[in-house]
């Protein structure tokens, strides 16, 4: 074995190592947001602090340094080039945020998703208030600890976007609001009227869950290698090959909730169980950013789930299940119902034309956190002014308002315009994908799914991060990113609907 070999070897070792000490705070996190017993939050804390130290301590370790080292100008194949860059990455992080801020951040953000549950489900933001406060001063130390340029977001941004910044994101979410504002506007004015009951009546949870997960494995989620629960909130754990843990939530009289929280992570899911094994534990085993992993998730709920002939597979199927709700309603009915256009509180649940508006409200206020301009105190009032601006309601409590995300008790501050990406991107994959594959509306009207899968596979999922963002996506669709094709997409789509 060559010098460069043996660098190569013990790099990938170490690495591998880390992957599987974050395998273990995930599946610990997963246990916390599924099954864990209230009172064992703060052991928990503890676990997860410990956890995350040896974590940080793998990748900031200074022998990984010289590895790298050893092989900046080693001569590499492309795949090894690729993952020696991303290690870099992270590593270079790693060394910059002292190991006592990682503790801390780790047992702060475990206690802090409990008593988001308790304040949420109160709508009570002084519970959460404290935690924030903390949360967000701890943020602010980790972007000075990584540095930047411009905007103590862009280092946020970055742990979960590689390169992205709020100049390169300002202009695209602004065009992308100015594009949607007057759509929503002539919906609003449409004399067409979905009849949202058909969505609201008697849906037994245990016929939910029964049709959820039949609709699950119909799309080619493994459950032989991956599993489907409740939370609070949805989301999906990959923890490594053969294990991708999913979550929904079931309302007993809103079908989309857990139907459409289902087809969402079962996107995150396929692209969990479709990276490459042989590389778990390196770069090139792992997704290349949370706006590619957005787009899978906004690609199967909406440019799939909601699309009218994966609905004429369904629908039938739809009715043997809900026989009381849905005896007496038409396909073309139900189609125009879970496609309704109309500002909503909730993000999760909001459709695809007013879902960025809600992205766009986050992003805003997440810079003005961490730049100091706003104070967590200060933030219900702040979030109600900014959202009857943008969608025109104003949030009757703090549950259907500046409470209803997890992602803060967590600390992930900088994720939410992965969102937005996501939804450009996966507009952008999907008219490239019907290009690709002609007939597929008819494959979806069968209940063949597996072309696109197959097709999304091969093209972004085996890739892992071989490719940042923006290069991966002009090699799937040769050019870059472009907002206006989910706005066509949108208008192609809702014209008709709605008579435009």
């Amino acid at each position: 074995m060559t010098q460069t070999e043996s660098a190569y070897s013990e790099m990938v070792e170490r690495v591998r190592q880390g992957r599987l000490l974050a395998a273990c705070m995930g599946l610990l996190s997963w246990d916390e947001r599924t099954y864990m017993p209230r009172a064992g939050g703060p052991l928990r804390g503890e676990q997860m602090a410990l956890l995350a130290k040896l974590y940080h301590e793998r990748l900031a370790d200074p022998r990984l340094g010289e590895l790298l080292d050893q092989l900046a100008d080693a001569p590499l194949g492309e795949l090894e080039q690729a993952c020696v860059r991303e290690v870099r990455r992270v590593h270079h992080r790693a060394v910059k945020i002292p190991k006592r801020l990682v503790e801390e951040l780790a047992r702060t953000t475990t206690l802090a998703q409990g008593v988001w549950v308790e304040a949420r489900a109160k709508s009570d933001y002084s519970l959460f208030l404290p935690h924030l406060q903390t949360i967000v001063r701890l943020k602010r130390e980790e972007a000075q600890a990584v540095g930047y340029d411009q905007s103590p977001y862009d280092a946020l941004l970055d742990e979960y976007e590689p390169g992205a910044t709020v100049a390169q994101l300002q202009p695209i979410f602004t065009a992308l609001a100015d594009a949607l504002v007057p759509l929503i506007a002539a919906i609003a004015n449409s004399t067409v009227r979905p009849d949202r009951s058909i969505i609201e009546r008697d849906y037994p949870v245990d016929r939910q869950r029964f049709f959820a997960e039949s609709a699950a494995a119909a799309l080619g989620f493994r459950f032989d290698a991956g599993r489907l629960d409740v939370s609070v909130h949805p989301f999906c754990s990959g923890l490594g090959p053969g294990d991708c843990r999913l979550t929904t939530r079931y309302h007993p009289r809103r079908f989309n909730d857990g139907f459409f929280g289902m087809l969402h992570e079962v996107g995150h899911g396929l692209y969990e169980q479709n990276l490459d094994p042989q590389h778990f534990g390196t770069p090139l085993g792992e997704a290349v950013s949370l706006g590619i992993h957005e787009s899978q998730s906004r690609l199967w709920e909406n440019q799939v789930g909601r699309s009218e002939p994966f609905w004429r597979h369904f629908f039938p199927r739809a009715r043997q299940a809900f026989p009381e709700a849905l005896a007496e309603v038409g396909h073309e009915a139900f189609y125009l119902a879970i496609n309704e256009v109309t500002p909503s509180f909730i993000r999760v649940e909001a459709d695809e034309a007013t879902y960025n508006l809600h992205i766009i409200l986050r992003f805003e206020l997440e810079q003005a956190l961490l730049a100091d301009q706003l104070q967590p105190a200060d933030l219900p009032l702040a979030w109600n002014e900014r959202f009857q601006q943008l969608l025109g309601l104003s949030p009757p409590d703090d549950a259907r308002g500046c409470l209803q995300d997890i992602h803060w008790s967590s600390g992930g501050l900088g994720y939410f315009p992965t969102y937005t990406l996501g939804n450009l991107y996966a507009a952008q994959f999907m008219a490239q994908a019907r290009r690709d594959l002609p007939g597929l509306d008819e494959a979806f009207a069968r209940g063949d799914f597996a072309p696109l899968r197959q097709w999304l596979t091969q093209s972004i999922h085996r890739h892992g991060s071989r490719y940042r963002p923006d290069e991966l996506c002009r090699r799937v669709t040769g050019q870059p990113l472009d907002s206006s094709i989910f706005v066509t997409y949108l208008r192609d789509k809702l014209a008709p609907l709605y008579r435009l």
